[in-house]
């Protein structure tokens, strides 16, 4: 009887610690869920607030720069539902809120024509990549239902128009700049890239016509001042050979 009870009571304790480990393991499962939800968001809202930083140069329209905040509200409220505790989630909710309902989405937007390109590479390099991270932010709001595909479809052209004229102008402030080093053969390659971006465009618009023309007509230039100097060269090479020929063949002096 005694080992009977011995026995039911060792199973019970190997039960009960198979259940309190279950649950452990559920537990830590459900807090590394949880950090690694809050982990996704913080990240989602710090490279939002750099976009938002960062575009300042960039003619952006309104609605978009709306998209931005409300994508970082939506993460502070995800955020905040999972540590409803913290008060100063609860502060930065209010906060993003205010920012959302302060943005006029139809104010007017800056003109393309009148950006300007960076003078810093690393300048531009930095301006390409914000680009890109905002054309990625808007696709992820859109794939998750946020933004109107007729928003997403017209703020995603813009970005690509002035993705293609930020590479455009700076494959020719390369290429002029090389020319004028007298650096032909580079100053050729730069032109005939941008030439290539230019053409491979399958809708065209008055910027791009005006810039095939252009670099159509400044490498024909490159083309011809090639020419010359190449000619140039040859007929200095033929002196350099001719007077060569003629110390070699001079009458020799006698001592």
């Amino acid at each position: 009887m005694i080992f009977s009870i011995v026995i039911a009571l060792v199973v019970a304790l190997v039960v009960l610690a198979i259940v309190i480990n279950a649950v452990q393991q559920h537990k830590e499962k459900v807090e590394a869920e949880k950090r690694n939800e809050i982990a996704k968001y913080k990240a989602v809202i710090e490279d939002t607030e750099s976009l938002l930083m960062n575009i300042g140069n960039i003619p952006v329209s309104n609605q978009l720069v709306l998209v931005l905040h409300q994508r970082v509200l939506d993460a502070v409220k995800n955020m905040y539902e999972l540590m409803p505790e913290s008060n100063e989630l609860k502060q930065r909710v209010r906060d993003a809120q205010g920012r959302v309902q302060s943005m006029d989405p139809n104010e007017k937007v800056q003109s393309e024509d009148s950006f300007a390109l960076p003078d810093d590479e690393r300048a531009t390099i930095a301006l390409l990549q914000s680009i890109k991270k905002l054309r990625s932010a808007l696709r992820a709001e859109h794939s998750k239902g946020k933004v109107d595909t007729h928003l997403f479809m017209n703020e995603d052209k813009r970005l690509d128009r002035l993705q293609l004229r930020i590479n455009v102008e700076s494959l020719m402030n390369r290429g002029q700049s090389a020319r004028q080093g007298q650096m032909l053969g580079s100053a050729r390659q730069y032109f005939e890239k941008a030439l290539s971006t230019i053409t491979s465009q399958p809708v065209r618009d008055d910027y791009i016509n005006q810039r095939k023309a252009e670099l159509e007509k400044t490498l024909a230039e490159i083309n011809e001042e090639l020419k010359n100097s190449n000619a140039r060269d040859r007929i200095k090479k033929q002196a350099e050979e001719k007077d060569d020929l003629d110390m070699l063949f001079q009458p020799k002096k006698k001592w």
